[in-house]
């Protein structure tokens, strides 16, 4: 066994990454065709993942049988990475003290198929490391001063980040919440500030005219800090999520660079929307 947080055992992180599954399962079949008996093999890794996923194993009546319930056992299990990676790993190190002259996948192998696919996760062993294990910052469930629309179009639009980012769809998890931002920032329009109100009606405009009503304020600077990681995710020559990046200097964004810019951005919009409560609370008490 791997040892890694107990509690994913019970409560899945996320599945594994798109593509680690297809690569672990061509991998079985190489260990498998240094046996005589193949099927014997097979059995042992099928009796890993069936674990993993929670039930029980049978053995297969043929050669043929045996790779097709290795595969349906895998894809349930491949449901919870962690658990996922650790039967693999188990499996393959079980055949080799009991068949000294088999080659099994080592770790380094392992952790090329992870790293390629960007599975977030690295066998140490005995340790299996989350190399994206920051949490991301919470965000209010809800908050009074939006209306149900608006908390179901954040709850929904954090849930599709994540998702994405378990997935290792760095990019994607980056434009969903920058989209957020956005969106969340329109709540302002319209919003009494001092003699006058919110006008802009986009991003920029509402940073704009919000940045001008408060001075020398926390949110100004909070502002500040927003449009220049806005504006570096925007831009082709920076993060390229919104307008594209250079052909000559675009390059594939790290799962552990997106979920720094989803955390950075998450933390903007809980103080955005913490912002629009406090200022619509002001407004109606004067």
């Amino acid at each position: 066994m791997l040892n890694f947080n107990p509690a994913w055992r019970f409560t899945s992180p996320g599945p594994i990454a798109p593509g680690v599954e297809n690569e672990f399962y061509f991998l079985i079949k190489k260990v498998a065709g240094q046996h005589p008996n193949q099927q014997h093999v097979l059995e042992q890794y099928k009796a890993a993942f069936a674990a993993a996923a929670g039930r029980p194993a049978y053995t297969s009546s043929s050669l043929s049988w045996a790779e097709s319930d290795l595969a349906d056992y895998m894809r349930e299990a491949a449901e919870n990475a962690p658990t996922f990676i650790e039967a693999f790993y188990d499996a393959g190190a079980l055949l080799q003290r009991t068949n000294p002259t088999f080659v099994v996948p080592d770790p380094d192998t392992i952790n090329r198929v992870l790293a390629k696919h960007a599975a977030g996760y690295e066998v140490q062993p005995p340790a299996l490391i989350a190399r994206n294990s920051l949490p991301p910052i919470p965000v209010p469930d809800r908050a009074p001063s939006l209306d149900e629309q608006a908390q179901d179009i954040i709850q929904q639009s954090l849930k599709k980040s994540e998702e994405d980012l378990a997935l290792g769809h760095g990019r994607q998890a980056v434009q969903e919440i920058l989209w957020l931002l956005e969106t969340v920032s329109t709540a302002f329009q319209g919003l009494p500030m001092g003699d006058g109100t919110v006008q802009g009606k986009y991003f920029n405009k509402i940073v704009e005219d919000l940045r001008r009503y408060h001075k020398g304020k926390t949110l100004e600077q909070v502002l500040s800090w927003t449009t220049t990681l806005h504006g570096y995710l925007s831009s082709p020559t920076g993060g390229g999520v919104r307008h594209g990046a250079t052909l000559k200097t675009g390059m594939a964004m790290s799962t552990h660079d997106a979920r720094l810019f989803c955390n950075l951005t998450r933390s903007y919009i809980t103080f955005l929307i913490a912002e629009h409560e406090r200022l619509s609370k002001e407004f109606e008490e004067s």
